[in-house]
């Protein structure tokens, strides 16, 4: 699978629930968590690979044990607040300081259609934030300071640019 880069289209759409949990999405789900590792990161949506699903894996710790998918996930409980630095796989080389809730709670469905939830807090709970922000069309670089925004310009122009060059418009 390929991590799409900002400012593709598709970062910037809200993702349809999945309808059925079948061999495709458990296959695609397993694409996922090897593209996230092949990359060094903790979490990975469905928009950033092109797939429009309410869908993301996440593995926080790198231990096999600890992977996690949330279908359909839904935040429903917040508490405290907390500003960290975060990046983005699809916005390589890019960081900035994002505040989210400290504490979440959020339920979802896994591979066999079971509804689970999770507590956290720490990179547990930015960590779940963040890719679901994804599945809503959402960038951490809109969440930014307009300090943090002007810190970031040069970097997002590039990768403007880079887009351009690798993907001209047809005519």
């Amino acid at each position: 699978m390929e991590i799409l880069k900002y400012p593709h289209p598709c970062l910037k759409k809200k993702c349809k629930d999945v309808k059925r949990i079948d061999q495709e999405v458990i296959d695609r789900a397993a694409e996922m968590f090897q593209t996230m590792y092949e990359h060094s990161g903790v979490g990975l949506a469905a928009a950033q690979v092109g797939w429009d699903a309410q869908l993301f894996v996440l593995n926080i710790t790198g231990e096999k044990d600890d992977e996690m998918v949330f279908v359909n996930p839904v935040i429903f409980e917040t508490d405290g607040s907390a500003t960290e630095e975060e990046g983005c796989l699809s916005v390589p080389g890019v960081f900035g300081k994002v505040k989210r809730a400290e504490h979440i709670r959020v339920k979802a469905f896994d591979l066999e259609g079971h509804e689970f939830e999770v507590e956290g807090d720490g990179l547990l709970a930015r960590a779940v934030q963040h890719e679901i922000d994804h599945l809503n069309g959402t960038l951490f670089i809109s969440k930014l300071s307009r300090a943090g925004k002007i810190a970031i310009a040069s970097k997002l122009k590039d990768l403007e640019e880079r887009s351009r060059v690798s993907h001209p418009k047809r005519t």
